[in-house]
């Protein structure tokens, strides 16, 4: 009878172990989303007049942009869209937004604060952030290999990419490829099909 017993209890084990592994494996497994490289670090302050660095997004799956709170073209748009994931993934404290302006000398944290506030940002890890002008345009531009700049001849004086990058919990840049294989490298803030393809990678990294 003990034989019968121990058979039957190993049978049990083996069982619940085949039935679990794969589980855990489904878990924590990596996503097919492509490594871009480090994101570039940085410390800048917020709407609440609190210094934010890179640190502070790790552990979190986060989405940055550049933009200016006067800006009369795409950023409207992007707002939208921001506001978009924000409801996506709202109470979600292992999801962030950065929102980096290019016009810092008109947007300080208090500037900010108010934009903020009238776009309805609400989310605690959206951090809309200012600092020195030349320090934003080499992050924009060398850090993020995202264009930025100022030019007087266009609606708003500055330019800027309405690109979104998403950076996973460890502090690196990803993105999903395209039909050739090819990797994205930044995912479209304007069109519906970059938010929608943004919120699918995003689920994918906070599930890693």
């Amino acid at each position: 009878m003990k034989n019968k017993s121990y058979i039957g209890i190993s049978f049990i084990i083996l069982i619940f172990g085949i039935w679990s592994v794969p589980k855990i494996i489904t878990k924590f497994k990596k996503s097919d989303l492509h490594l871009i490289g480090k994101v570039p670090a940085f410390e800048l302050t917020d709407q609440n007049n609190k210094k934010i660095s890179d640190k502070d997004y790790l552990g979190k799956v986060y989405v940055v942009e550049f933009f200016f709170s006067t800006c009369p073209t795409i950023c409207p748009k992007m707002n939208e869209n921001m506001l978009l994931l924000q409801e996506e993934f709202y109470g979600n404290p292992k999801f962030g937004i950065a929102s980096i302006t290019i016009n810092p000398e008109h947007d300080t944290s208090e500037v900010l604060k108010k934009h903020g506030e009238e776009l309805g940002v609400k989310h605690y890890n959206w951090h809309m952030l200012t600092g020195d002008k030349t320090y934003i345009f080499d992050l924009a531009k060398k850090g993020f290999n995202m264009y930025a700049g100022e030019n007087k001849n266009v609606s708003g004086g500055f330019e800027h990419s309405g690109m979104f990058a998403l950076v996973d919990k460890d502090g690196n840049i990803r993105c999903r490829k395209d039909t050739f294989e090819n990797p994205i490298l930044y995912y479209d803030g304007l069109e519906e099909e970059g938010v929608q393809a943004i919120k699918e990678d995003i689920k994918k990294l906070l599930e890693e």
